[in-house]
């Protein structure tokens, strides 16, 4: 079901602004709000607690936390806690993390692909409550089991963007999440390497399976009120077709313009505040916006 999401930007916004901001966000009807950890900014899984304690329905998506930062079964109990304290709100997601910081912190894996591949799996397993053995480069666990797993297992979203990680993550995660700054048709090749390699790994087409359809999130720089365009032009920055890397506008327009994502085969357009704006007006907006999407998609 397409579905329309927010941000939370850690770049343009503190986390002194975040308490007023989730709550903006629910009374505004948004659905789901990410996040992401970026060092050395804030931390995901304390930022989700206080956020899902804070609010009733909203949905907290991780998009993402670095999986170099943390021992898989680290992440595991962060995940769980936080799912058995709020069920079926969480949305985590990790990923590599930018190469550079995960050098500052003596955390750079030399093969990110093998991270991945080893990390993801694991994660899945011990979140499903398995007892989990893995001997690999990266992931070593010796008879681990959660004494606490979540009752129902969240996905597991994982951040992509070149080749090969868009097919690893079809293999091993239940979801993916795609960056901002891609057009429709940038996006549609994408979904496209990411749902082929789940097909090619026999993960795909039984709804009873654990791996579950992929469930693909795009985020998409959105702007609305005064000099829309402009600030929206500006974070895109000077790429190529700037303006189909984008969506500006009223509600309404915004929504149309959120549609060529939805052709393209996403499931959710996760709306990136261009640049620093006001929060509450912003979420105002993308709950409007969600609610047309919603409305379209029922008909």
């Amino acid at each position: 079901m397409t579905r329309i999401g927010a941000i939370f930007n850690p770049y343009t916004h503190t986390p002194d602004e975040f308490h007023d901001a989730v709550q903006a966000a629910e009374a505004a009807g948004v659905a789901e709000l990410w996040v992401w950890e970026d060092c050395f900014r804030q931390s995901a899984f304390a930022t989700v607690g206080a956020a899902l304690a804070w609010t009733d329905r909203l949905k907290i998506g991780i998009g993402i936390a670095p999986m170099p930062l943390r021992n898989v079964a680290t992440t595991a109990m962060e995940i769980a806690t936080v799912e058995r304290l709020f069920p079926a709100r969480l949305l985590p997601g990790v990923g590599h993390g930018v190469l550079p910081w995960m050098g500052q912190v003596g955390a750079r894996a030399a093969s990110p692909l093998t991270l991945m591949r080893e990390y993801v799996p694991a994660l899945r397993s011990l979140l499903a409550g398995d007892q989990v053995d893995v001997a690999g480069r990266y992931v070593t666990l010796d008879g681990v089991r959660l004494d606490y797993p979540p009752e129902t297992a969240p996905r597991v979203y994982a951040a992509a963007e070149g080749p090969k990680t868009l097919r690893l993550s079809g293999e091993v995660a239940d979801g993916t999440v795609l960056d901002s700054g891609h057009t429709p048709a940038e996006i549609a090749v994408s979904v496209a390497a990411i749902r082929e390699a789940r097909a090619a790994a026999g993960v795909s087409g039984d709804p009873d399976d654990r791996a579950r359809e992929q469930d693909i999130v795009a985020y998409v720089v959105a702007a609305f009120g005064t000099d829309a365009e402009a600030r929206a032009r500006a974070d895109v920055g000077d790429k190529p077709d700037p303006m189909e890397r984008a969506i500006w506008g009223d509600p309404n327009r915004v929504a149309e313009g959120a549609r060529a994502f939805f052709e393209a085969g996403v499931d959710e357009v996760v709306l990136l505040p261009s640049s620093r704006v006001d929060l509450r007006e912003f979420y105002t907006h993308a709950g409007e916006v969600s609610r047309l999407v919603e409305a379209d998609a029922a008909q």
